[in-house]
Order: structure tokens, then sequence, then C-alpha cells
């Protein structure tokens, strides 16, 4: 895979999330999006992961509000990032 591939596959999930993100959070995934932006192939793997946690941390949010609509929706987003992530070798293992 490409790097400008890798990049657009990520921002991709990062603007899904983006669309998604309270007012709290949403600064954080634009600095994460602006992040995979201008990384080089090197630094992915970190912002990819911090991408995961906060999506992770974004899904517990809406489950302890009780608003199950964006939990669906925060969860499919967590659930093709991590897939891609581990597709583009970009999580480590373990």
């Amino acid at each position: 895979m490409t790097c400008q591939y890798l990049i657009g596959e990520l921002s991709v999930r990062l603007q899904q999330l983006q669309a998604l993100a309270d007012s709290a959070t949403a600064p954080e995934v634009a600095r994460l999006l602006a992040e995979v932006e201008a990384s080089p192939l090197g630094a992915l793997a970190a912002v990819s992961a911090r991408a995961l946690a906060l999506t992770d941390d974004l899904c517990w949010q809406s489950l302890s509000r009780g608003d199950i609509g964006a939990f669906d929706a925060q969860a499919r987003i967590l659930a093709e990032l991590s897939q891609y992530a581990a597709g583009a070798r970009l999580l480590s293992p373990g």
C-alpha cells in the first residue's frame, strides 16, 4: 500500500468520526485528522492507536449516556478503523 492510500483511508474514517464527535471531543478528532494528513508513514501506527483509543472512549461515553444511536454509529467506525489498521499492519501485535 502506498503512503497516500494509508493516509487517505485513515482520513476517511476520522472524518466519519468527526461528524459524530461532540463539542468536547471534536478538537481531538480534528488534531488526529491533521496529524494523519501530515504524518510520515512511520508515525501512522501511533496516530492509528490514538484514534482507536479515542473512538473506544466515545463509544463508552455514548453507552453511559444511553445514546444507543451514537454508540452504534461510533462502534461501526471503531470496527472499520480497527480492521483497516490491522490489515494495514498499523497495529502492534499482541
